[in-house]
């Protein structure tokens, strides 16, 4: 097994103590950390790489996307979700076939390794093409289907509901595929897209399975009030009644959550995704990320789709979650940038059942490497406030996934990009927008 060594760099472990490891040496074996010290390790290592003295940090989690709607960026703005949704995305999505969504997703894939994306859950239809194009890449993904059923509850049967079928297919053919690259979620949309046969039958599969479960959840005002007026419960207290969280969950969004859902959302271990940038864009209200964090709900962060965001720059979304929540409770110490930092590597691993998200032996090495000579990263009187309020996508200079670098300086490594944007102009948005356009 070929070991590399990463010298010359600062490195922000993200462990619980915060620790900036400077000077820091890691070393890499196969897909594993396999040391870390602040002194040279005794080699021969079959390849060095001199870090330039920038930092080193975990790859980040975007633990909630769905990356082909790249193909929507930009797409219908200035609505509310619901009618985002039914009026605009659902009618494109309807065009979608498997080679549309394979070119949305290795787009999507190359902003995310670009910005120093090493893991992500996604949820959308078309899965086993993103499963392809994830295993090509080189990254990790928790990847589910987004399971719907909109028909008569006493009619409801696995064969009846198409969700059920795909759940089955990506699962059997993709569950730990590339050693454990790509984990399969059971999944449902949401409470207001689907209805109890599939709740139970969802909740069963992922118990038997062992599989985790990824869910919309209240995201909106409409949909949360809905739910209360359909079953006198919120979409998690009905979803929990049918079993639905009792395997490792992540519920995405929570913006009109109540404390008494954070409570169950505590005792079961469900995660909240928090997806500040999404949520603001649409108009749907702000999750009390605080509130729940002192409430005992783990907390992960994600992007969303690009559709309502309009880009995947975790960077970005870390600065969002900061200010953000600093504002609207007018508290300075109300999210600080160790936890969004936290938020965006090892709670978002924790989340995704994933031993990645911090620098240390043992752990997954997926790591990432960024240019703290840029103008707006100097001075340096603090790496975390530096990433956190002052860092950008575009300041990642390395990508590593699972001990592999796939991004440097520029150049990617294991995707095509001139092609995948022929593919995307040629093919994919003439699919859903039509001819006659120069895109």
């Amino acid at each position: 097994m070929e070991s590399i060594l990463l010298y010359h760099c600062r490195a922000l472990l993200m462990d619980e103590e915060n620790t900036l490891l400077d000077p820091a040496y890691v070393v890499v074996e196969g897909e594993r950390i396999a040391a870390v010290s602040s002194t040279r390790p005794q080699g021969p290592f079959a390849q060095e790489i001199d870090c330039g003295g920038n930092v080193l940090m975990p790859g980040l989690v975007n633990a909630h996307t769905h990356i082909p709607m790249t193909l929507m960026r930009g797409y219908a703005g200035g609505c509310d979700l619901h009618t985002w949704l039914n009026d605009w995305i659902f009618p494109a999505e309807a065009k979608l076939d498997d080679r549309a969504v394979r070119a949305g997703a290795d787009l999507a894939l190359a902003e995310l390794i670009a910005g120093g994306v090493t893991t992500i859950a996604d949820m959308y239809m078309h899965t086993p093409a993103i499963a392809q194009a994830v295993l090509a890449a080189g990254i990790s993904a928790n990847l589910s289907c987004g399971g719907v059923y909109f028909g008569a509850p006493g009619d409801f049967s696995p064969a009846a509901c198409p969700d059920c079928d795909h759940q089955r297919q990506l699962t059997e053919e993709f569950h730990e595929a590339g050693n454990g690259q790509i984990l399969v979620d059971a999944s449902i949309h949401g409470e207001y897209t689907s209805n109890v046969p599939l709740w139970q039958w969802m909740a069963d599969y992922a118990q038997r399975k062992g599989l985790g479960m990824h869910v919309h959840v209240s995201e909106t005002q409409s949909e949360h009030e809905g739910s209360l007026t359909r079953w006198g419960l919120t979409p998690f207290r009905i979803l929990d009644r049918y079993g639905v969280w009792d395997t490792r969950a992540i519920a995405a969004h929570c913006v009109w959550t109540t404390e008494d859902d954070w409570a169950g959302m505590a005792e079961k271990g469900v995660a909240c995704v928090h997806n500040p940038v999404s949520n603001l864009k649409l108009g749907s209200g702000v999750a009390w990320i605080p509130a729940m964090k002192a409430a005992g709900v783990p907390i992960a962060l994600g992007t969303d789709g690009v559709s309502s965001n309009n880009n995947q720059d975790m960077f970005e979304e870390m600065k969002f979650a900061a200010v953000l929540h600093n504002g609207v409770t007018r508290d300075p110490l109300a999210l600080l940038p160790q936890d969004v930092l936290a938020m965006a590597t090892r709670e978002g691993a924790k989340a995704l059942g994933r031993k990645t998200g911090r620098i240390a032996p043992g752990y997954v090495a997926d790591l990432i490497l960024v240019d703290f000579t840029r103008p707006h990263l100097t001075p340096c009187h603090s790496v975390m406030d530096n990433l956190v309020y002052a860092a950008h996508g575009s300041d990642v200079v390395m990508n590593m996934a699972r001990g592999k670098i796939i991004y440097k300086d520029g150049t990617f490594l294991t995707l095509d990009l001139e092609k995948i944007q022929a593919e995307v102009k040629s093919y994919a948005l003439p699919r859903l927008f039509g001819d006659g356009k120069t895109w």
